[in-house]
């Protein structure tokens, strides 16, 4: 039983959904469950009009028509002008048009959950639909109805008992009639509402069905050739690795290697499922394989760059040193605000730390702390962190740049930098 993640570059157009279908027909004599993003930058269009909603802005519906009108080309490019797959599309997008229609009244969080989840409904609708028509065997399975999370939206916890127990009620049944095709990103609530497991949560999404299902392996189809030691986008001279250990994909990931969700490779590695990351425009490349005894070769150092970051520095009023019942305050505030620290320094009188920038978060967290401490913050920073390090690379990202704040042990040095 093979379980395949697709991400949102890989159906970002008809083309990408026919390639999609031509890749699964490759794997029809195996059990197969699919997991999808949402088509393109979707996610980020739909992150834009919730902004909007909140908001209350003008451009609201204009955004929202484009949402639409993308989907809707595409469907006109892959199916008959009468296909049922345009009213079931139609009809998905009909959860925005009733949220949209009152004042928002809920929390930031809960709304972006109802409305960015959408784009994980429409994509696998339209994949299921033409996998049908292409003589494929599918069935669309809504996901919310097997990964059961808490309350904690835009980051929901799975409770892996309950989902566990409703993935291998059903899931081994319907494989045996087909293939499954099912969204990454989203779980359901006990209330019904849906929770999405945090940013690029898909590949996560995967591991889970895996490891409930104990699948011999998982393959994330992404627009690489594998796992490189640094992002394409930014770096010219990449290498690719051929094999990766579970704990240094960890690492990797959890200092923010975008191409694997920090929260995939535990289950995986619990239940020793090997994680292959390989490029769809070329289904026969031997991509990256993640195992337990993955060889780590590094020749050239691993580079992570995360933007749009916060550096904060809190000092008590009173001048006082900062202690352990400081930071547990202040740790436990963060908590609150769910605001993760991606690097941290402290000194006799201030506690500096790094993050992502969530408006919303970080407002909460500003007026929290600024009650008892002083604070200090710079945004518009990166995060530069370097894994198997050496001189000539820290000399290199940081030239030209003002350091504000730099972390180095044995295998990894992180900079803050404007």
């Amino acid at each position: 039983m093979l379980v395949f993640k697709f991400g949102g570059a890989s159906v970002k157009d008809a083309s990408g959904i026919i390639n999609l279908a031509s890749v699964v027909k490759k794997y029809t004599e195996n059990q197969l469950l699919i997991v999808v993003s949402a088509m393109g930058k979707t996610t980020n269009a739909l992150e834009k009009l919730t902004r909007a909603y909140v908001d209350q802005t003008e451009d609201m519906h204009e955004i929202y028509d484009g949402i639409k009108q993308y989907h809707f080309d595409i469907l006109q490019e892959l199916f008959e002008p009468k296909h049922p797959v345009f009213d079931e599309i139609a009809n998905t997008f009909v959860e925005i048009d009733w949220m949209i229609e009152d004042e928002p009244q809920d929390s930031y969080d809960f709304i972006y959950d109802q409305i960015v989840s959408i784009g994980e409904m429409v994509s696998t609708r339209i994949i299921n639909a033409y996998l049908n028509k292409d003589g494929v065997k599918s069935q669309w399975v809504d996901v919310r109805s097997y990964i059961h999370t808490d309350n904690t939206y835009r980051e929901g916890i799975v409770d892996w008992d309950k989902t566990k127990a409703s993935i291998s009620k059903d899931i081994p049944a319907l494989l045996d009639k087909g293939i499954v095709v099912t969204q990454g990103f989203l779980g359901g609530t006990s209330e019904n509402f849906t929770t999405t497991l945090g940013r690029e949560g898909s590949d996560y999404s995967a591991s889970i069905f895996a490891a409930c299902l104990g699948a011999e392996s998982v393959t994330t189809w992404k627009d690489v050739p594998g796992i490189l030691n640094a992002d394409p986008k930014f770096f010219t001279d990449t290498v690719k690795f051929d094999e990766l250990s579970y704990s240094e994909a960890i690492e990797m990931t959890y200092y923010g290697a975008s191409v694997i969700h920090p929260k995939t490779i535990k289950p995986l590695q619990n239940a020793n499922i090997p994680l292959l990351v390989k490029p769809f425009n070329d289904p026969g490349a031997a991509g990256t394989i993640i195992k337990e005894d993955g060889v780590n070769q590094f020749t050239k150092p691993v580079i992570i760059l995360k933007q749009n970051q916060v550096l904060l520095s809190i000092s008590t009023k009173d001048y006082s040193f900062i202690t352990e019942d400081h930071l547990s305050d202040i740790f436990g505030r963060f908590a609150q605000s769910q605001v993760k620290v991606n690097v941290m320094q402290t000194s006799a009188l201030s506690f500096s730390v790094c993050f992502d920038l969530y408006e919303e978060r970080f407002e909460k967290l500003l007026n929290d702390l600024q009650q008892d401490f002083k604070v200090k913050y710079n945004t518009g920073l990166t995060l530069i962190t370097i894994r198997h390090h050496n001189a000539t690379s820290l000399k290199e990202l940081t030239e030209g740049k003002t350091i504000l704040l730099e972390q180095m042990s044995r295998n990894t040095a992180q900079v803050v930098v404007r």
